[in-house]
């Protein structure tokens, strides 16, 4: 459930600020018993999914985050741990928050403790500050707060600990294409990696770059509207969305009307506006969501926007570019269980 956690965030407060997951198919009368390594054996007589959906790691995590570089994040009980792609715990359970693995290291915490760990779990970035929150490295920078939770400002570290842009924004998000989406004064604008400010704050929200271009907001927060600018901060694509996610491969998941849809670089639609959730592409396939947050079932189209995998899990995560699988969850958010498909 991270990931669509991430994506709810940036539509209330206009930041990508993580790189963010559940999804579910319908309950499962018994759960398979472990084998003697301490997996779930997955067999055809305990897929009682859609025959599309490939079952790789039975449902039985409290949270799942994507996998990424090998190893995924999972909540079992109160503490997060990592697991593999055959669903074995390869670091234990033991963080009170955990991240997905970027660059080689996942940000983790354990009480007031904090900081970046490896994938034996042994922290090896520890911030020279105060920093109480922790954004994944992303080409060779990892974007930091500094301060107080609610007050503190956003900066930037190296992988040796130490700032090298100093923590002068009100948000911050990662760099992608040699870019990072910042905020000053509720006006979000972009800066490079030197911390020089490339394009002005002047933006009421703003995404990151993906495919040379990234969504903002004109106008009013509440009442604007959505477009994309190029790296020159040229508006390429007229806002006339209510949302607007980035472009994978050519195409965008935008929200028109309570619907959502994907278009092209060029703005015209190739998937029409008529789902009641979309997520961004990811290995060519798109988690959508058919009828309402509370009931609707998820499942996946093509780029052509055929459903390919049957709408069937409560949530539905991106598949992993890294890693080729998907977390989904069975039953509520409160009390169901996250597990892994495969394509």
């Amino acid at each position: 459930m991270m990931h669509q956690a991430a994506r709810a965030t940036l539509m209330l407060v206009a930041l990508l600020l993580l790189s963010a997951c559940g999804q579910q198919a319908e309950k499962s009368a018994s759960t398979p018993a472990p084998d003697a390594a301490g997996k779930t054996a997955v067999t055809a007589a305990n897929r009682l999914f859609d025959q599309t959906a490939h079952v790789v790691i039975p449902p039985r995590f409290d949270d799942a985050g994507p996998f990424s570089e090998g190893l995924a994040a999972v909540r079992i009980g109160g503490k997060f741990g990592y697991i593999d792609k055959t669903g074995n715990v390869v670091i234990e359970p033991q963080f009170d928050y955990a991240g997905s693995f970027s660059e080689g290291v996942a940000s983790a915490g354990i009480g007031p403790k904090n900081g970046y760990i490896d994938k034996t779990g042994t922290f090896v970035i520890t911030p020279q500050l105060m920093v109480v929150d922790l954004a994944a490295f992303s080409e060779g920078l990892a974007a930091v707060r500094v301060g107080e939770f609610l007050s503190g400002k956003w900066g930037y570290m190296d992988k040796q600990g130490k700032m090298v842009i100093d923590p002068d924004f009100d948000t911050a998000g990662s760099f992608h294409e040699g870019l990072a989406v910042i905020g000053v004064d509720q006006r979000w604008g972009y800066i490079d990696k030197q911390g020089k400010i490339v394009i002005q704050p002047k933006f009421s929200s703003a995404g990151s770059f993906s495919d040379g271009l990234a969504s903002v907001r004109i106008g009013d927060f509440f009442m604007g509207h959505d477009g994309y600018i190029d790296k020159q901060g040229t508006l390429v694509i007229q806002p006339e969305y209510d949302a607007a996610f980035p472009f994978v491969d050519g195409l965008a998941d935008v929200k028109m009307n309570e619907k959502y849809g994907f278009i092209d670089k060029q703005g015209n639609f190739v998937i029409d506006p008529l789902l009641d959730f979309a997520d961004t592409f990811s290995n060519g396939l798109a988690a959508v969501r058919v009828g309402d947050e509370t009931t609707g079932k998820y499942g996946y189209i093509d780029k052509t926007g055929k459903m390919v995998i049957t709408p069937q899990f409560d949530f539905a995560d991106q598949f992993s570019k890294s890693d080729g699988l998907a977390a989904f969850r069975i039953g509520d958010a409160q009390n169901g269980k996250y597990g892994y498909i495969g394509p």
